[in-house]
């Protein structure tokens, strides 16, 4: 997802608003991940919020409300949204064809530390 300032957009009065600046911003890194080799079958939804999600702790004119926000789904909340995009779009749920699940990649570790 991508958020704004409370500060309307330079070019707002052409219709270009906080609403296509944070759409905007939030493609743009999900073509940057994919890019950096994300499968693009991974990327469930992408969504603009302007200015409805501000931090808290920060004023609504605060840089850091300039920013993106990514959501890293467990199954279940995976297949929550595939039904939710399923009725969304009025067809049934098996329809959906589900991306092909990567095999786990493997992690280095490091070796433990032995007790001295």
């Amino acid at each position: 997802a991508g958020h704004t300032d409370d500060f309307p957009y330079a070019n707002g009065e052409k219709g270009y608003s906080n609403w296509e600046l944070s759409a905007d911003r939030a493609n743009a890194s999900r073509r940057e991940l994919v890019a950096g080799g994300l499968d693009n079958g991974k990327v469930l939804r992408v969504v603009g919020m302007a200015a409805t999600m501000r931090l808290s702790d920060r004023g609504p004119d605060d840089a850091i409300n300039r920013r993106i926000s990514l959501l890293v789904l467990n199954k279940q909340a995976e297949q929550a949204i595939l039904h939710e995009n399923a009725e969304s779009q009025n067809e049934p749920v098996s329809v959906l064809q589900q991306p092909a699940a990567a095999p786990p990649a493997s992690v280095p570790t490091s070796p433990k530390a032995e007790p001295r």
